[in-house]
């Protein structure tokens, strides 16, 4: 990974084209270097041109020298092109090596008298605060090698003379100064980001050094690169930025890795063609595929006819909450009356999170995320939920239900994993009936109470991330679906049209693929008729949601008045550049889910290969012999793994969101492990693992396309850390 030190400075060099003068002016900066008392180390990885002259390592096979070596993250200067053309070449290169991140310090070319490419260039990356230096070019040839000789070694004399008096003198002092200013601004970032910056999700009563503060100097792949210069063992000998996992997946963003190329090109591409636009009774390109292709071809197939575009998860949800009281409150108009249609409430599950708008709060019962203006509308059921437990697949049962048994355990053991998640056989199983009937009882003393009117049902499907990471049982979802359903009669056959209450999925979260499915839908053999996407929609590099909508809750705001529209937008509303981005990643991620990769790990789980036993089958890119070892552990209470996310609840008496067990027990893997071994980090350098607690709940979240070392690395750290412990 990126490679950083306080007293040794390294630049890489980047040509704009073939034969531009690297290899010459390259070595004009070596000798300057040292003429100016530097120890100066030389690489040259890669030439082009023939074998003849080749005076390189191996060249690399299968990718660009931009992306190969943009995990080192290096400071570069960029060799122009003088030639005819090469105004062209200079501006193009530097414009590829932006969009991949890189730091360019300094341009220098060969100052053609004729064709004056450096009158051009100056001013062009002045205005970007690029130095640009022009340097006499060599002069031809000699075809007498001795004779050629003498004369280059003249030539360098005149651009690097002994008095130290030249231009190429003044682009080796430009450099040293960038580098002690990146140094300064690394150390100085953490004092400064204590003094203005206010944290989500942190007490910053708990943040008491500047050592405290997650420096991030850069991004690629898995990995961040962190500044380490704050630590009492930071060493001047060794690089002071280090490698760490991004364990959290960037709060569930992350889908095919940080700095991902394709998704920077989408996005400027999209930026260089619309900027953003207008949306209210437009369309743009971007947005138009990606409606049609969430809605005919993604998670919406087959019941969606609408896509409503927003910023983010939670307005998503908003947009969505709003969509479906609507459309309750058309249809029983006359049954509610005036009054009643400002006391609607949902049905939702206890521990579910939907974001941090008023109205997405509101969905939720009184918990930690709620502020003082948090007014519950609604009622939410104590959920059931799956985990792993010494080597078995338990259903965990609350109370209320627990009773309802016969035998009142509240632990039920199942036949496996894969079983539990088998929603079709498992309806066929006594706990349904169970379910069922604990549903029902507890709606008709809603509708006998004097509550707020349920109009929706608002699902997290399969697992409650915020709340704790909590994997509800699914057949329990599937009754909750079947039985809001059946409120008003039997259930509406047409997928498009609702019946007894609108239901709401949030995939927010664990949709398109985090959890190895495109979507919930077939695993839970039901449809929403509402349902939010976020996230991975994006890949992680912008912000973006669409909240998708069967016909009949569109028609409910369909009219001859304006008043009666969805009246909810903002500012950004399908932004091209989201948009772009957006399909982008999704064509990168159905290419991963065909993946030999992919296939490995569900062989590790035993999924079938059909496409369709895909789609509803559970599996996971951590090794399930690794969850079962540990499930067993004496300080795990239990374990779960679905797709990239693995849970590990650690046994703790003072349980809960303010514990803080799972994150002393495993505090020692986010440092980098002492090890002369290469590590699976890009460059083989020992890594820190960043991860994130719920309480006393630690999840680690993957990419869609984490390599299997990095995986079986992250699982030793794990076990080690935990054996150490037991």
């Amino acid at each position: 990974m990126s490679l950083l030190y306080k007293n040794l400075r390294i630049h890489q060099v980047f040509g704009a084209n073939t034969d531009v003068g690297k290899t010459v002016l390259t070595s004009a900066l070596v000798r300057a270097s040292a003429a100016a008392g530097h120890s100066v180390y030389y690489l040259k990885p890669v030439s082009t041109g023939p074998m003849s002259d080749a005076d390189d390592d191996p060249t690399l096979s299968g990718t660009t020298q931009l992306d190969a070596y943009r995990p080192l993250f290096l400071p570069t200067v960029l060799i122009g092109d003088s030639r005819l053309g090469g105004i062209s070449s200079t501006i193009a290169s530097y414009e590829a090596m932006l969009i991949r991140g890189y730091i360019v310090d300094a341009v220098l070319l060969f100052r053609d008298e004729y064709y004056r490419n450096w009158e051009y260039l100056a001013p062009y990356f002045a205005e970007r605060g690029i130095p640009v230096t022009s340097i006499q070019p060599p002069p031809e040839r000699e075809a007498d090698p001795s004779a050629d000789a003498s004369l280059t070694e003249h030539y360098y004399q005149n651009i690097v003379p002994d008095t130290g008096d030249s231009t190429i003198f003044d682009v080796v002092k430009h450099l040293d100064t960038c580098h002690t200013r990146r140094l300064e601004e690394l150390d100085g970032m953490p004092r400064r980001t204590l003094d203005s910056i206010w944290w989500p999700f942190v007490q910053h009563g708990h943040v008491k050094t500047e050592a405290d503060v997650n420096v991030i100097d850069s991004a690629w792949g898995d990995f961040f690169s962190v500044y380490n210069g704050k630590r009492p063992t930071a060493s001047s000998k060794t690089s002071i930025v280090e490698p760490q996992l991004d364990g959290s997946a960037s709060w569930w963003t992350q889908a095919i890795g940080h700095a991902h190329p394709a998704l920077a090109l989408a996005a400027a591409r999209a930026a260089g063609r619309y900027g953003h636009v207008m949306f209210p009774e437009a369309t743009h390109l971007p947005a138009l595929k990606l409606a049609e292709r969430l809605v005919h071809a993604g998670p919406g197939r087959g019941w969606a006819a609408r896509a409503f575009f927003s910023d983010d998860g939670s307005t998503g949800m908003e947009v969505a909450i709003k969509m479906a009281l609507r459309a309750y409150a058309t249809r029983a108009a006359g049954a509610l009356g005036g009054g009643r249609r400002k006391d609607l409430g949902i049905l939702g599950l206890k521990g579910s999170y939907h974001g941090d708008t008023i109205g997405a709060m509101d969905a939720c019962e009184e918990g930690v995320y709620t502020c003082e203006w948090h007014d519950a509308k609604g009622y939410w059921f104590d959920p059931p939920t799956v985990s792993i437990r010494e080597g078995k697949t338990v259903v965990s049962l609350p109370p209320a239900i627990a009773a309802e048994t016969g035998d009142g355990k509240a632990d039920v053991e199942t036949v496996s994993l894969s079983w539990t998640y088998n929603i079709e056989e498992r309806l066929q199983s006594p706990l349904t009936d169970i379910y069922r009937g604990y549903i029902e009882r507890t709606l008709q003393k809603l509708k006998d109470g004097n509550g707020p009117q349920i109009a929706a049902l608002v699902l997290e499907p399969l697992v409650m991330g915020a709340g704790g990471m909590l994997f509800v049982d699914p057949l329990f979802q599937r009754v909750l679906i079947d039985a809001v359903r059946s409120l008003d009669g039997a259930p509406s056959s047409a997928p498009s049209e609702w019946s007894g209450l609108p239901v709401i999925f949030d995939e927010v979260f664990i949709g398109l693929y985090r959890l190895g499915l495109r979507s919930s839908t077939a695993l839970l053999g039901t449809t929403p008729d509402i349902s939010v996407n976020a996230k991975i929609l994006t890949g992680g590099l912008v912000p973006l949601a669409v909240t998708l909508a069967s016909d009949s809750v569109y028609r409910a705001f369909l009219s001859d008045s304006k008043v009666d529209a969805l009246l909810h937008g903002h500012s950004y509303t399908a932004y091209p550049v989201g948009c772009e981005v957006a399909n982008e990643t999704l064509d990168i991620v159905e290419k991963l889910a065909a993946s030999p990769a992919w296939t490995a790990a569900r062989e590790k789980w035993k999924v079938p290969e059909p496409e369709n036993a895909n789609e509803k089958a559970v599996w996971s890119f951590w090794d399930p012999e690794f969850v079962h070892v540990v499930s067993k552990m004496d300080r795990v209470a239990e374990v779960m793994a679905f797709g990239t996310v693995l849970s590990i609840k650690i046994r703790d008496d003072s349980a809960g969101y303010e514990s803080h067990s799972a994150r002393a027990l495993l505090k020692s893997i986010k440092t980098a492990a002492e090890s002369d071994a290469l590590s699976p980090a890009p460059g083989g350098s020992p890594f820190g693992i960043h991860y994130r607690t719920l309480g006393n709940v630690a999840y680690f979240m993957l990419s869609l396309n984490t390599p299997a070392s990095i995986v079986r690395d992250i699982e030793e750290r794990v076990w080690t850390v935990l054996q150490n412990r037991t």
